[in-house]
């Protein structure tokens, strides 16, 4: 028997077999031709290392998950304005962005009483806590990162407060990119708060980076009919009080009506994926409670959820366009006609999406993207520069921001559309992560975002073709690094 299995042909013919029985296999999930042969190509070479890194990181493990996430949307939409007489009444870009993002998500736009943007934490965080007091009925937070820190006991006390009174407190934190010890949270629990992890993995925060399927959202909503979002988190990273000249320069923004909506419903879907059963109330009064009615405000938004996940409206087949949000940018880089100014901190830009942007800069749009001089990893950084000189080439003007590092990710297109949210310009936001952004069309909130894009440009500097005048050593390491920026 031993010989037999040490049999160079009965080796190389259960090789044979196990490579047509994966091929078949793969084939079926009808993914990207890129993902589908990189996977059949490491499934083959690795079949013992393969298959369980595939099962737990690929996307059948996600595919286990989606029975609760569909059950989570069920029964959570809200009444919202009639969107028909708010697409039709919308100049001809609008509309058809507006129609894009509703036939993505299956949210509408709907109409904001009131936006603030917060170019710092500091100021981000005192107006989520002012928020956080004067709620009334309930508190629905959502991070990706939440510390232990100066900034996250804050907010921690905030919340502790609200629910001695009585108020509904629901946290809900990556189970990747935070880490909270049960003394933290024991004050918030005692008090009644509820405190839940999205999506557990195993590894620690040391291997963050590689995990999939994360929610990288930060959604603040109080009584329904207030809500935050942008990037910034509940940590001192953000705080100039608490890290001085090293904190990250980041935007965020508040609004209120209606348009709370679309954020609370992103909320809800993620924290009864995660704590099957809650909340306890159903159908009108759930949505009376979470979803209450207010006077239409004069700000038209759309709140844009994407991830990693088809339910419902998401069923649309969108593989190679890639989800809500990419297509939301890709269509507005697309239709630009005078200006794209984009911020983000990590440019790692899919094909199509470094194609919109190319074609745009040959067309005459002045296209500005603003990046950091230096990310949280050379990994990041060492990739995004192989982006650089096609773009260059094409027209674009990238300028390097900092120190500190800028952590934002905005965009203005023309005179119509400001974008504020969580999502990075890289694959792992775009395709791989829980995302949310508020599409701002018209009005003064986009000229606002396009001053602070000015102000930003003060502190930053223009970048160079680089081509071959990198070392050959970092050269090839920003080429592997590339290799790498799907997952990065």
């Amino acid at each position: 028997m031993r010989e037999l299995l040490s049999s160079p042909g009965l080796l190389a013919g259960l090789e044979a077999l196990w490579i047509v029985f994966m091929v078949g296999w793969m084939l079926q999930e009808r993914r990207p031709p890129v993902t589908t042969l990189a996977w059949i190509l490491g499934l083959a070479m690795l079949p013992l290392v393969g298959v369980p890194v595939y099962l737990v990181l690929g996307p059948r493990r996600l595919k286990r998950r989606l029975l609760r996430r569909a059950k989570a949307r069920r029964g959570l939409a809200g009444t919202p304005e009639p969107w028909e007489a708010l697409e039709a009444n919308a100049p001809v870009d609008t509309r058809q962005l507006l129609a894009l993002a509703r036939h993505l998500t299956g949210v509408p736009g709907e109409t904001a009483i009131d936006l603030t943007l917060y170019d710092d934490g500091d100021r981000a965080i005192d107006a989520i806590i002012e928020a956080i007091r004067a709620a009334r009925d309930h508190v629905h937070l959502e991070y990706y990162i939440f510390s232990a820190d100066r900034t996250g006991t804050r907010v921690r006390d905030a919340l502790v407060e609200r629910a001695r009174a009585g108020v509904t407190v629901r946290l809900l934190v990556d189970a990747a990119g935070t880490s909270l010890k049960k003394a933290f949270l024991a004050p918030l629990l005692e008090a009644g708060g509820q405190v839940a992890r999205f999506n557990p993995a195993f590894g620690g925060r040391s291997s963050t980076r590689f995990f999939n399927f994360r929610t990288h959202r930060k959604i603040a909503i109080c009584d329904g009919l207030t809500a935050f979002t942008g990037g910034v988190n509940v940590t001192d990273s953000h705080s100039r009080s608490a890290s001085g000249s090293a904190a990250w320069r980041d935007t965020h923004l508040r609004f209120t009506g209606n348009a709370v909506h679309g954020l609370q419903l992103a909320f809800l879907e993620d924290w009864i994926f995660s704590v099957p059963g809650e909340p306890r109330t159903e159908g009108e009064a759930l949505r009376a409670r979470y979803f209450p009615e207010a006077r239409r405000g004069h700000h038209l938004v759309q709140v844009v959820a994407s991830g990693p996940d088809e339910v419902g409206p998401r069923q649309s087949r969108l593989e190679e366009a890639g989800h809500a949000v990419e297509a939301l940018y890709f269509a507005a880089l697309a239709g630009a006609r005078q200006r794209i100014w984009l911020t983000t901190p990590y440019l790692l830009p899919s094909e199509s999406m470094a194609a919109a942007l190319e074609s745009a800069a040959l067309r005459g749009v002045d296209v500005r993207l603003l990046v950091p001089v230096r990310t949280d990893s050379r990994l990041v950084d060492a990739a995004s520069r192989t982006y650089w000189d096609g773009l260059l080439a094409a027209g674009v003007k990238i300028f390097r921001y900092g120190p500190p590092m800028i952590h934002a990710k905005t965009c203005v297109v023309d005179q119509h559309l400001g974008i504020v949210g969580t999502a990075n310009l890289d694959n792992r936001s775009l395709r791989l992560n829980f995302e949310v952004v508020v599409a701002i069309h018209g009005g003064p909130t986009v000229e606002e975002l396009a001053r602070l894009f000015v102000r930003d440009l003060e502190q930053a500097r223009p970048c160079a073709q680089e081509g071959r005048r990198q070392a050959l050593p970092a050269r090839v390491f920003s080429s592997l690094a590339r290799l790498l920026s799907p997952l990065l």
